[in-house]
């Protein structure tokens, strides 16, 4: 039976530190390799050499989860390499470590790695990659153009002009408000309203992008159909899901939107806390806007059983936390609805089915 061999790999932007075990001693430790094609070419020539097999499943790498983690692992499996992705999360013994130098840190990971004890993370498509880099670029747009209106607002006010919050919405209502304004105020306020229409302009662009792409995504037209969801919503949360059969229950796809409570239970006691947010922050994001554009859809939405859920709680706690258990439930309908590859069945929650 040929032996395992196991490597650590710290990796960083411009470099990466290896260790290299097998279960009776260490082969090599603290050698590190650029990042560029010299460097990969090196460390996969040294792989080939350590190697006893033609397929080289002798090997295992790891590496920790990072903005470049997958391509290095696409690079490692084209040769033939099997590279385990490290959830860092889930695994604290880096990052808690009182000797925290790139040569340690590969070689826990070799260490841990050859126990075989290494949470994995999970790596999305090639698909879910792109859209996930769309809709972070439009939420950037999206907070740059609430940022340029609240300054706006500001240098408005200190001239004494008060703007309402909406005001600067629409790129008409702009172009009036700079008819009227004296010069001395429009040379700055001129400069951010321009800044504003590239800015949304380019926000169009991205979400056109996500159209066109989803056009024939069976997973986006499918949550398209509940009410409340647009493209760009039902894009964010098809990308940050990925696969839905990767999540054994809705519970464990809910605690992934960290819409679950903090629970601590000692001997009898059980105390629930907040929400954990744990997992990606804009299908958390996505969801919560869900359901406030549900709310708002009072004449199409009012019969359903989630909102009349919705009210009782908002009267019995509050707005904030009753938005919290809407989307958690409606995170359980996503679910139900990907897994059972039905559209949304306004029907069910009428006649108040349990989901």
């Amino acid at each position: 039976m040929e032996e395992k061999i196991y490597v650590g790999i710290d990796l960083h932007k411009t470099q990466f530190t290896i260790c290299i075990l097998t279960s009776v001693s260490v082969l090599e430790e603290g050698t590190r390799f650029e990042m560029n094609k010299e460097g990969y070419r090196a460390f996969i020539s040294l792989m080939r050499h350590l190697s006893s097999s033609e397929t080289h499943d002798d090997i295992i790498m790891a590496i920790e989860s990072t903005a470049n983690s997958r391509f290095f692992r696409d690079l490692m499996a084209s040769s033939g390499f099997k590279v385990i992705v490290v959830n860092t999360l889930r695994f604290k013994v880096v990052n808690l470590s009182t000797k925290k130098t790139d040569k340690n840190d590969a070689r826990t990971l070799a260490e841990f790695l050859s126990k075989d004890i290494l949470p994995e993370s999970h790596l999305c498509s090639a698909e879910s990659e792109a859209l996930r880099r769309i809709v972070k670029s439009r939420n950037l747009m999206v907070q740059d153009l609430v940022a340029l209106k609240n300054q706006a607002h500001a240098v408005l006010l200190a001239y004494g002009h008060i703007t309402k919050t909406a005001q600067f919405q629409s790129k008409r209502e702009r172009n009036r408000m700079l008819e009227t304004l004296p010069s001395h105020i429009t040379a700055t306020i001129g400069i951010i309203f321009q800044t504003i229409d590239v800015v949304e302009k380019q926000k169009k662009v991205l979400e056109h992008c996500l159209r066109s792409i989803t056009t024939k995504d069976h997973t986006v037209n499918l949550l398209m159909t509940i009410p409340g969801i647009g493209v760009v919503n039902a894009c964010t949360i098809r990308a940050y899901i990925d696969d839905i059969d990767r999540f054994e229950t809705y519970k464990h796809f809910s605690a992934y939107c960290g819409l679950v409570p903090w629970v601590q239970s000692s001997n009898e006691s059980v105390y629930y806390g907040r929400i954990t947010k744990r997992g990606p922050q804009e299908l958390r994001t996505s969801l919560v806007q869900c359901v406030v554009a549900m709310v708002r859809m009072e004449k199409k939405t009012s019969n359903y059983s989630l909102m009349r859920e919705y009210q009782d709680l908002k009267n019995e706690k509050s707005s904030g936390k009753a938005i919290i258990a809407t989307a958690r439930k409606l995170s359980r309908i996503i679910y139900v609805m990907l897994k059972s590859n039905t559209p949304f069945d306004s029907g069910k929650l009428i006649v108040n089915t349990e989901f």
